[in-house]
């Protein structure tokens, strides 16, 4: 009888150890799970703030001042404007009819 008892109190002992361990483990896993939800939640947030810098840098102005200042481009002008007249009659049909227009090396393709 006595032996009977020390196998039950140890199985009583060993499933206790077990519990606490089991217990510690959810805990844990628990707490890593809520960090990883707030890392989440961050990253979102960061990422709509990114979202809405881009929008706001791509505006059609931003981009019409950035090419004037950082890549000093104008508008076209009708001064600078170069008209090429196509016909289907060839490049020399073109330059026949304007002799300002140079024919111009396709390499092969038709335009």
């Amino acid at each position: 009888m006595t032996r009977l008892n020390i196998v039950l109190l140890l199985a009583v002992l060993a499933s206790a150890l077990y519990l606490v361990n089991v217990q510690y483990q959810s805990r844990r896993l628990y707490t890593e799970l809520e960090r990883a939800n707030a890392e989440g939640r961050r990253l979102d947030t960061e990422r709509d703030r990114l979202q809405v810098e881009r929008r706001a840098q791509a505006t059609p102005q931003r981009v019409e001042r950035l090419a004037r200042e950082r890549l000093q481009m104008r508008p076209p002008t009708p001064a600078i404007t170069h008209y090429v007249a196509y016909s289907d009659g060839g490049a020399d049909a073109s330059a026949a009819t304007n002799p300002a227009v140079q024919p111009r090396e396709t390499g092969g393709r038709v335009p």
